[in-house]
């Protein structure tokens, strides 16, 4: 069985930094992708950055780029995302998610942790 469990969410000031935590298990091979997802209450969950479990390749949206890195470490199969200068407008609860494609479309996705939330002061 798959399973995903997020931690490392917290309260922090406008321009400080967050690292995330997203432990990966049941997976049989390398053929997937691991995402970060955010969503606001009243909004769509909406793409954050993506990593190819089989070549590391990486995407970021545009809000997020040269902030926030996301990266893996095979032998704990933990992805992170490192997020750096934050602003207020990136707080969410953020979720990590796995599927076959590399892609941070939220329907691309089978199987979600249980979220874990970021709120940035102003």
């Amino acid at each position: 069985e798959v399973q995903l469990v997020e931690s490392g969410g917290g309260l922090v000031q406008a321009g400080g930094s967050l690292s995330l935590s997203c432990v990966a298990s049941g997976f049989t091979n390398d053929d997937y992708a691991i995402g970060w997802f955010r969503q606001v209450p009243g909004k769509e969950r909406e793409g954050v950055s993506c990593i190819s479990v089989s070549d590391d390749s990486t995407y970021y949206v545009d809000s997020v780029k040269g902030r926030f890195t996301i990266s893996r470490d095979n032998a704990k199969n933990t992805v992170y995302l490192q997020m750096n200068s934050l602003k207020p407008e990136d707080t969410a609860v953020y979720y990590c998610a796995a599927g076959p494609i590399f892609t941070v479309m939220v329907a691309a996705y089978d199987y979600w942790g249980q979220g874990t939330q970021v709120t940035v002061s102003s």
